[in-house]
C-alpha cells in the first residue's frame, strides 16, 4: 500500500486513499492549524476501531448471530513526553439485542483482536491492547 499527502496550507494535508476518498488532517489552531480536519491520531484510531468492527461483524455475519447494533469504542493512554505515544489501549464492544449467545460474541471479537484485525496487530508491543464486551438487551 502507498499513501500520499500534499500539504495545502498551514499545517493541513490533504490525502487521496488507495480506495479513492479523500481525506483531509489538519492540526488544532493552537499549534498552527485550521481545524480543517481531523488530526492524525484521531484518524490512527478510527482505524483500529473500523479494522475490528469491521471484523467483528463479519465473523459475526457467517455465524448468523442477528444483532441490533454494534458500536466499538476506544479508550486510551498516552505517554506524558514526545514521542506521546499510546501506551494502552482498551476497546469496548456494545452489542445490543436479545438472548445474544455470548460465546460467539466472544468468539468473534477474539478471532478480530488475535489473527484478523492488521491494525490492532501493528500496535500490540508497543501499547498494552485490551477489550470487553458489552451486551445490551432491548
Amino acid at each position: 500500500m502507498e499513501i500520499e499527502l500534499k500539504n495545502t496550507t498551514g499545517m493541513q494535508f490533504v490525502s487521496k486513499t488507495p480506495s479513492g476518498h479523500d481525506v483531509i488532517i489538519d492540526a488544532s489552531p493552537e499549534v498552527g492549524g485550521t481545524n480543517s480536519g481531523p488530526r492524525a491520531l484521531e484518524l490512527f484510531l478510527l482505524g483500529i476501531g473500523g479494522c475490528t468492527g469491521i471484523d467483528v461483524a463479519m465473523i459475526l455475519k457467517k455465524m448468523k448471530v442477528d444483532y441490533k447494533d454494534l458500536r466499538v469504542k476506544l479508550e486510551t493512554e498516552r505517554k506524558e513526553n514526545h514521542p506521546r505515544a499510546f501506551t494502552k489501549i482498551h476497546i469496548k464492544y456494545y452489542f445490543k439485542g436479545n438472548n445474544l449467545p455470548i460465546e460467539k460474541l466472544e468468539r468473534a471479537v477474539k478471532l478480530s483482536q488475535e489473527k484478523y484485525c492488521s491494525a490492532s496487530a501493528t500496535v500490540k508491543g508497543v501499547a498494552e491492547v485490551t477489550y470487553e464486551i458489552i451486551v445490551e438487551e432491548e
